[in-house]
């Protein structure tokens, strides 16, 4: 049963160097996405009460009230929702603030990425650190108490002290999750073709996500996935949802879903969707094999890891034997470990997570 929806707002007002995302700064065509955006959802949401609604861009801040709201009415709620906005701090003020708090939206993730005012404009970012404390306080005078901060390490300049001091000063802003992203510079953002000096390599990037996770921990944040701390079990639910592999909707421009064991996606090109947005760029039912795999790659991603009685049920498998040959062999090296029929990534096998799950496929 379908108990998310994903929902991409692809606006902003200019793009971030380090931006690779489906993205655009053509505010204008705003009104006909709105457009293209409810007839996808009138058509294709089955009128669950879902658990957890997602706004992500791009820059869904950029969306006035009355919008989102025109969105989320085409959506049953019910208590217990959580409906979260993804913001960037200058595009929002307490007046914004105060008219989301009567909205369904009840949690915000924040662009951050760092506290250096000059970090932030070599990145290309329009914000200042300034903002983020000034829509902190607004949002809490607001009645917001589930507040997510995101960061990226490895940026152009920076060095472990300063980012492992942005950390200690957003853990003293009160907030209830941090998220933590590597830079990673790929094709189709500005530092693809004008690549920055004085980045951090693989191994600076390591030291500093080992400093960040005892930095959080010492500030009573729990790590419990890959790139997030939470503070009072303040989890991401959203993203929860995705690590356990529980279906999902994706609405809107470059959007993925999951119904029914079908993985979709949706056009990246704008005039595709605006045209109609009920095509799909991809669409695959999934096998028996392809929803193990899945199952394995989402579920080491979590602390938590794989509960070997959960997938032998859920599967017909014998794990511990299906895979003995690799976690025999990261088991041994110290990247995996075992307690409790549950299985996880060691704090050194994070590092290395993508070479050890890639052994899992078939």
């Amino acid at each position: 049963m379908v108990k998310s929806a994903y929902i991409h707002i692809p606006f902003c007002k200019s793009k971030c160097h380090y931006c690779s995302f489906v993205s655009f700064p053509v505010l204008e065509r705003k009104g006909a996405y709105i457009n293209a955006l409810k007839n996808q959802i009138k058509s294709e949401y089955g009128g669950e009460a879902l658990e957890t609604l997602y706004f992500g861009g791009g820059t869904p801040s950029l969306l006035s009230v009355k919008e989102l709201e025109g969105i989320l009415k085409l959506f049953t709620i019910k208590d217990g929702l959580e409906v979260t906005l993804e913001l960037n701090p200058e595009t929002v003020g307490a007046e914004y603030f105060q008219s989301l708090a009567r909205t369904p939206v009840n949690r915000l993730s924040i662009g951050v990425q760092s506290f250096d005012d000059e970090i932030l404009r070599c990145i290309g970012r329009r914000h200042k650190s300034s903002d983020v404390f000034r829509v902190v306080e607004e949002a809490r005078c607001a009645g917001f108490n589930n507040i997510s901060l995101d960061f990226i390490y490895g940026l152009p300049n920076q060095t472990e002290e300063s980012f492992i001091s942005d950390l200690k000063c957003a853990a003293s802003l009160g907030v209830e999750h941090i998220s933590l992203y590597g830079l990673k510079i790929e094709e189709g953002c500005f530092f693809y073709s004008q690549m920055p000096q004085n980045i951090a390599d693989e191994e600076m990037q390591a030291q500093m996500y080992l400093s960040a996770i005892d930095a959080l921990k010492e500030r009573g944040f729990e790590h419990y996935e890959i790139s997030n701390f939470a503070h009072g079990g303040k989890f991401s639910r959203h993203n929860n949802n995705y690590w356990k592999n529980q279906e999902y909707y994706g609405f809107g421009l470059a959007a993925h879903g999951y119904v029914n064991g079908v993985r979709y996606s949706n056009p990246i090109n704008l005039d595709d969707y605006l045209e109609n947005p009920l095509r799909k760029d991809f669409s695959r039912q999934l096998d028996e094999q392809e929803k193990l795999e899945e199952e394995i790659f989402l579920g080491l991603r979590l602390k938590s890891g794989i509960n070997v009685d959960f997938i032998n049920a859920k599967f017909n498998i014998d794990f511990a034997k299906k895979y003995k040959e690799v976690l025999s062999k990261y088991m041994l090296t110290g990247h995996i470990e075992c307690k409790n029929s549950v299985y996880s990534l060691t704090q050194s096998g994070i590092l290395v997570s993508n070479t050890i799950l890639s052994e899992f496929l078939e």
